[in-house]
């Protein structure tokens, strides 16, 4: 359910599937985080592409890569060498701040600084939790609905692809997580689908609110769980 709903989120307003899923399926399954939800990464962006291509903002998208490269490698760090317990604070953290940026609708300039710079730090958060769309979504938010979807499609493919890699080398992405994953695509196919009739409605911000909410009860709980282990276990 999860994934179906940011699948409606994303394919809708481009950006949304990790914001939602990812506490959920940090809460549900850790062990399998966040290699599971960047299998249905790579997969949501296709359809959106498939649609909307001729979109894509070039010349931004290339500026978002660069900084995502080295915001990657820390991402893999911070896998590698913290806690379950720990990244999945990290995840509700992130989550919560991406819900009051998101929810302020912060004016962000859009140039090859900020673009490399929100790349950057989609690189380690994106890699780290599975949660990348904010930084970019932030600094495209005034720009068109099809540009946005577009440009945010492709360059979560792609890092998608290189998140994928890079736990693959560092021993974080275990064959469960890719089954999960690969069981995934379908609720996030039949989210995709029912994101169509619904585009309209979710741009005009009449589920925008009741999302957000959402997520920031997901991450609360997501904090809540992890400290109540971190009792148990001491």
């Amino acid at each position: 359910m999860a994934v179906f709903a940011g699948a409606v989120v994303q394919g809708a307003v481009g950006f949304g599937l990790g914001l939602v899923a990812a506490p959920l399926l940090t809460m549900l399954a850790p062990d399998l985080m966040p290699g599971a939800i960047q299998v249905v990464n790579l997969t949501l962006p296709l359809f959106t592409l498939a649609r909307e291509w001729r979109r894509v903002d070039w010349p931004g998208l290339g500026f978002a890569v660069l900084g995502r490269l080295p915001g990657s490698a820390i991402g893999a760090v911070v896998v590698v060498y913290f806690s379950i317990y720990a990244r999945g604070i990290l995840v509700a953290v992130m989550v919560l701040i991406a819900v009051a940026l998101t929810a302020r609708a912060l004016s962000v300039p859009r140039n090859g600084y900020t673009i490399t710079s929100a790349g950057f730090v989609s690189g380690i958060t994106g890699t780290a939790t599975g949660i990348g769309g904010p930084p970019i979504a932030l600094v495209y938010q005034n720009a068109k609905g099809p540009q946005i979807r577009a440009t945010l499609a492709m360059f979560f493919f792609l890092s998608a692809a290189q998140s994928l890699v890079i736990l693959r080398v560092v021993g974080e992405l275990p064959a469960r997580a890719l089954l999960t994953g690969a069981a995934l695509i379908v609720p996030m196919v039949l989210g995709f689908l029912v994101s169509g009739p619904l585009r309209r409605y979710l741009d005009g911000g009449k589920v925008r609110v009741a999302v957000l909410c959402v997520a920031a009860a997901s991450a609360v709980a997501l904090i809540l769980q992890n400290a109540l282990t971190a009792v148990a276990g001491a």
